[in-house]
């Protein structure tokens, strides 16, 4: 046991002598080698317990346990007890999933309030390996196989080179004593019926199975990072932003080997699953116009790209109504800036789309903004004064659907379309020579 963890001291380059540690004991076999083997070795540390209460007076025991043993190893003692099932039952999550929110949160915090430089688990091979007969059940890609990381920021697991029955060698010869977690023993989770059913008929085919696993996690990890780096390559230069929104090129990506999987490793990033992924991929040779969801974006496919955006993002539902005076008006993201000018204050008609001048005596007051409707119409400059539909405008544009659903149009009180915001202005409401009284407004 001593020597993989020292193995894994030296593989990483760590100097534990002068980082402290925060160990974290629950006061089972794991945890307290753990303990030991820190205390042995004179690296420095203090010791960080969880009560979840679970399991009444043992839970009161495991605390106890560890607070006295830390004594005994002249190591600082920290412990908490939560209401788990109570923010189990306000976050809508598992038991489980409370009590590694909880304990890590509570972990960094004591790191970070007493200077230590690791928070360490005593998370082993066997664990490693059960995360990744996990993964595979559940369904999973390279990353899925790595198992557990042995650094992963302030977060330390020294003993990922050692099996569980390494770990028991070490405890039952240096006479060690540890508390036992009844729930271990049932095959109530699906970790414990993986360790219980699955892994000893594995053990049958190899009596290694820990160190082959260890020995094929770093190639996978290895090919991994190589996989990553061809990809990132690759990805960018199939991938333009613009206005915020990442646009894939259909075509590219349609001419490369395992199209899907490529699709898949950029997606992921935006909170797509790998189905989503296959479903979307066979969009691609349709009709566009489909849009696929996420937890975070929107992705839409268009004639010639995916296009993916922040789901927030979209205008459908802003309708704001602009009272007269100079003010400015938050319209979702946007902000409206409307000004009074009079016309020998303006010099020139500004060309930029996102600011127009209006003839202020023809505006019929409060004005309103909304997200334009299908059958809104305007008249637009050089149309000697025929109505065009909004849609048509947009059509011509080259709009995708994307755009097209956050344009907006402002109003005249009497409901006459004044201006497609950021496009077009309706003549009837454009400044002439005579106009004295004119309204200066800005979208940014």
């Amino acid at each position: 046991m001593l020597a993989p963890f020292l193995t894994f001291i030296n593989q990483h380059q760590l100097d534990l002598k002068s980082q402290s540690s925060l160990l974290t004991v629950s006061g089972g076999v794991d945890s307290i080698v753990m303990l030991h083997l820190f205390h042995k070795m004179g690296f420095p540390a203090a010791v960080a317990h969880c009560n979840f209460g679970l399991r009444g007076e043992e839970s009161e025991g495991d605390e106890r346990f560890v607070e006295e043993l830390s004594a005994i190893y002249g190591f600082p003692f920290y412990s908490k007890s939560f209401g788990i099932k109570a923010f189990a039952k306000q976050n809508g999550v598992s038991t489980q999933m409370a009590a590694r929110t909880l304990r890590y949160e509570w972990f960094e915090a004591l790191r970070s309030e007493h200077g230590h430089h690791w928070i360490v688990t005593a998370h082993h091979a066997s664990d490693s390996f059960e995360t990744v007969l996990l993964n595979l059940v559940r369904g999973t890609g390279l990353a899925g196989l790595h198992g557990i990381s042995g650094i992963n920021g302030h977060l330390l697991r020294p003993m990922l080179l050692a099996g569980k029955d390494d770990i028991l060698d070490y405890a039952n010869q240096n006479k060690l004593q540890w508390r036992e977690d009844r729930s271990n023993a049932t095959d109530d989770y699906k970790r414990n019926l993986v360790r219980h059913k699955v892994i000893p008929v594995l053990k049958q085919l190899n009596p290694s199975l820990e160190a082959t696993f260890n020995q094929s996690q770093a190639r996978l990890k290895s090919a991994d990072i190589i996989l990553k780096e061809a990809l990132d390559a690759w990805s960018a230069s199939i991938i333009t932003i613009e206005d915020n929104q990442v646009r894939i090129f259909i075509t590219a990506l349609k001419a490369e080997t395992e199209p899907v999987y490529r699709l898949w490793y950029i997606l992921q990033n935006y909170g797509f699953a790998y189905n989503q992924i296959e479903k979307i991929f066979t969009t691609l040779s349709g009709h566009s116009g489909k849009i696929f969801q996420s937890a975070t974006h929107t992705l839409l496919v268009d004639r010639e790209h995916i296009i993916i955006k922040e789901a927030e993002k979209d205008y459908r539902h802003i309708d704001v109504i602009v009272h007269a005076g100079e003010q400015q008006v938050a319209i979702g993201s946007l902000s409206m800036l409307l000004e009074k000018k009079l016309h020998d204050q303006v010099t020139t008609v500004n060309q930029n789309k996102n600011e127009v001048l209006l003839n202020e005596e023809k505006l019929i007051f409060p004005l309103r903004v909304r997200k334009w409707k299908t059958g809104d119409t305007f008249q637009p400059f050089g149309m000697n004064g025929k109505s065009k539909k909004i849609s048509d405008l947009l059509t011509d544009l080259k709009m995708d659907r994307f755009a097209k659903d956050n344009v907006l149009v402002l109003l005249n009180g009497n409901g006459d379309v004044i201006w497609v915001v950021g496009q077009r202005l309706d003549e009837r409401y454009q400044i002439q020579e005579d106009t004295a009284h004119i309204l200066h407004a800005t979208v940014s």
